[in-house]
Order: C-alpha cells, then sequence, then structure tokens
C-alpha cells in the first residue's frame, strides 16, 4: 500500500508539469487551448528518439521542452498573426502534431527499456523505483512553481498576466498583447512536452496517442486545485495546480482501486471536471439561499 501511494503521488507530480502548462493558458492568458494534446506527445517522443541514441537524458528533456516551444509557437502565430480563433488554432497545430511525432519517432511507439533515463541517472540514491520517480517529480514540481513565480512577477511577465486579465487596457499601455500571447503559449507548450518527456522516460516508452485526454487531466488538476485549495494569489494558484494534480491522481488511484475499468476513465475525467466547473456557481446560490434565509 505505502508503494501505491508514493507511486501515485509520483505521477501526479510529474503531470503537475503538464498541468501548469494548461494553467498559463487557461488561467492566464484565458484562452482555450488544445495543442496540447500534440505537444505531449512530441514531447515524449523527441526524448525517447534522443535517449535511444544515448544522449544524456537531460540534454532529451531539454530538447523536448525546446520542441514543445517551437509547437506552441505556431500555435500562437495561427492566432496571432492569421487571427485564426484560439481553440481552432490549437486543434490544427495538434492534427499536424500527429504526423509530426511519427516521423520523429519513424514508428507508432518506441521502447525505452535497457536505455538510460533521468530516473535511472538517480540510481546511486539507492531508492525504490517509486521513490526515485518521487524524488525526481518533487524536485522539479518545486523548481518550475519557483520559477513561474518569478517570471511572472518580472514586467514581462506581468505584462502576460495583464493580457489575459484586460487586453484593452494593457494594449492602450502600449504592449503588444499578440506578443504576450504567443509568449504565452510557447511556456505553456513547453511545459507540456517536458511532462511528456518525463512520463514517457517514466512509462518506459513514448507513444504517438499518448496525449490522448490530455486537456481534461490539466484542466482537472487545475480546477480540482482552485476549488479545494484556493486562489488567493499567484503564488497560490501555482501550489494548487501542483497539489491538484496529485489529488486528482488519488482520486483515479482510488476509484481503480475501488474496480472501475480502466476504459471507463476518461468518462469519469470528464465527470469529475464538470462537477467541479460547476461547483463555484452551486456554492454561490447555496450561499445566497443561505442568506435569503
Amino acid at each position: 500500500m505505502d508503494e501505491l501511494i508514493i507511486s501515485t503521488v509520483a505521477q501526479g507530480l510529474l503531470w503537475s508539469v503538464m498541468a501548469m502548462g494548461v494553467f498559463i493558458t487557461f488561467r492566464t492568458l484565458n484562452i482555450a487551448d488544445l495543442s496540447v494534446e500534440g505537444s505531449f506527445p512530441l514531447g515524449g517522443a523527441v526524448a525517447a528518439m534522443l535517449l535511444a541514441e544515448k544522449v544524456n537524458p537531460a540534454t532529451a528533456i531539454v530538447a523536448a521542452g525546446l520542441a514543445g516551444m517551437l509547437a506552441g509557437a505556431v500555435s500562437g502565430l495561427l492566432y496571432t498573426k492569421l487571427k485564426i480563433p484560439a481553440l481552432m488554432a490549437g486543434i490544427l497545430t495538434m492534427i499536424a502534431l500527429y504526423s509530426v511525432n511519427l516521423r520523429v519517432m519513424g514508428k507508432a511507439n518506441l521502447s525505452l527499456l535497457n536505455t538510460d533515463t533521468i530516473f535511472t541517472s538517480l540510481e546511486f540514491l539507492k531508492l525504490s523505483p517509486n521513490l526515485t520517480t518521487f524524488v525526481a517529480g518533487l524536485c522539479i514540481a518545486v523548481a518550475i512553481p519557483l520559477w513561474l513565480y518569478w517570471f511572472f512577477g518580472t514586467e514581462i511577465g506581468m505584462a502576460v498576466r495583464a493580457t489575459g486579465n484586460n487586453p484593452q487596457m494593457i494594449r492602450a499601455m502600449g504592449v503588444n498583447t499578440d506578443d504576450m500571447f504567443l509568449l504565452g503559449l510557447v511556456l505553456s507548450n513547453g511545459l507540456v512536452a517536458v511532462s511528456g518527456a518525463l512520463i514517457a522516460q517514466d512509462n518506459g516508452f513514448a507513444d504517438v496517442g499518448m496525449g490522448a485526454g490530455t486537456i481534461v487531466i490539466g484542466l482537472a488538476s487545475v480546477i480540482i486545485g482552485e476549488v479545494v485549495f484556493g486562489t488567493r494569489n499567484f503564488k497560490n494558484s501555482l501550489i494548487s495546480v501542483v497539489l491538484g494534480s496529485i489529488l486528482y491522481r488519488i482520486v483515479i488511484a482510488i476509484v481503480l482501486y475501488l474496480g472501475m475499468p480502466p476504459n471507463d476513465l476518461k468518462l469519469f475525467t470528464a465527470i469529475l471536471v464538470a462537477i467541479a466547473l460547476s461547483l463555484p456557481l452551486v456554492k454561490a446560490k447555496w450561499d445566497s439561499r443561505m442568506v435569503g434565509m
């Protein structure tokens, strides 16, 4: 049971990187970006291809992040320069990346068995595989939010946040909002690709279909975190995303333990997200009813 708990929390930490990418577009920029479903397997594909060529795991993760940033730039250019709606721009990028991912891997599935990964490089710690994944995930899930907190506190980072909150106001102050949207999409997809690279190494393979449902998982982590842990400020929001990702994985582990068929997980996740999205409205109506009484 202890190993199951450690494994579940470790998975939540690794997936939290992807959730933070979704948070940037969904909450910070206030747009829907479906390109993450293509950039997630892109990160896994790039990392797996490089690891198969005996490239250093850290270098492979950085390369995966850069590939994801490039994908985000494509989606951003479609949205800002060609004025294609954000949702459609993301869908177009996601569709195109399916073929790109096949090109990168050369086939639909690439195994990483007997290949050095970021996790095997930590074998000197003499920990169990699950504990090793937990330690690596914890370090990453602490470092990235700290960097994001610093970045979004800078002048350009605050401009990105302001663009999502009130694009008319920030445009009136002389800021090019197109550049801010583009930068946000680049950062978002870069983080998603890094998460894809980490998950591929943890699973021991990269698959062209591993991005299916990524956006729903990311939204579930973000929304659950916000509902349960709150969003008092930006720092709290970042912490909530990480904790929400862990909580989501715990919920999934529990329902699987109770006997839910794995094929129903996507349906369960969709229902969970719908419930989480409706909770603020339900709470507001309940509070107004209590005040009326």
